[in-house]
Parts: structure tokens; C-alpha cells; sequence
């Protein structure tokens, strides 16, 4: 494991998720989103696409519903990349954000939806993930 990627010494390794060659290749020769989501049900950066678009868009309700499938996606990558439930998912990483603009998709939706819970627990899994990643989001 990288050293860049380390937190904390003691605590689980950083979990690296794969990058998604194919669906980035698509993305920047033009295809939408919404049209490459069909053929990669399982691509977090493409929900969580979605997901901005449409709350860009007013349209919180589908924000939130693209968000939530981006993170279960990525929640099943997580684990199929042997996380266990805690530990950092730094951003810096690419394949991680995806997952990781999903989960802040998430949380902002909540919360434009008055499920302040939800967007609390969301916080607190993002930070907990890498403290850096919300401004990072947010400053694209």
C-alpha cells in the first residue's frame, strides 16, 4: 500500500477502488451520462452524475434517488475490494470518486429534503472516508 494513502498507522488500510477506464473513455468522447448508466449499472461516477445534474436541475427528489444507487454501488464495490465497513477511502485516489461524489450527492440531497439525520450520518461517513474529499467535491 502507498504511503501517499496511509492515515493512521494503527487503523484498517486505505481502500482503493478500481478505476472505471471504460465509462471515463465514454464520458469524455461526449456520451451522456443518463445513456451510459444503462450499460454500467454498477458505475457510482455515473449516478453520482446523475445525481448533480439533477439537483442542479431542481430536481431533488431524483438527485436523491440517483445518489442512493450510487453509494449502494459503491458500498458493493467497497466490499468486494475488502473493506470492512470503517477506514479511509481517500479521494485523491480516482477510482474512489466516484463512490465518494455519490455519498456527497447523498448527503446534500438529504438535507434539501429535510432528512437531517440522513445528511448527518452521511457527513460524518464522508469525512470519516478522507476530510479532505467534501471541499474537493465541492470546489469542482
Amino acid at each position: 500500500m502507498s504511503d501517499e494513502f496511509r492515515r493512521n498507522l494503527l487503523g484498517p488500510e486505505p481502500t482503493l477502488l478500481p478505476g472505471e477506464p471504460d465509462v471515463e473513455s465514454r464520458l469524455a468522447a461526449g456520451d451522456e451520462a443518463v445513456d451510459l448508466a444503462a450499460r454500467h449499472p454498477t458505475s457510482s461516477l455515473l449516478w453520482a452524475i446523475l445525481a448533480d445534474e439533477a439537483f442542479a436541475e431542481g430536481r431533488v427528489i431524483e438527485s436523491y434517488a440517483y445518489a442512493r444507487t450510487g453509494y449502494h454501488r459503491g458500498l458493493d464495490a467497497l466490499r468486494r475490494a475488502g473493506w470492512k465497513g470503517t477506514g479511509p477511502v481517500p479521494f485523491q485516489h480516482e477510482g474512489n470518486r466516484g463512490f465518494l461524489r455519490a455519498l456527497y450527492a447523498l448527503g446534500r440531497a438529504a438535507g434539501a429534503i429535510g432528512e437531517t439525520e440522513e445528511a448527518a450520518r452521511i457527513s460524518t461517513f464522508l469525512n470519516d472516508s478522507d476530510p479532505l474529499a467534501a471541499a474537493a467535491i465541492e470546489a469542482r
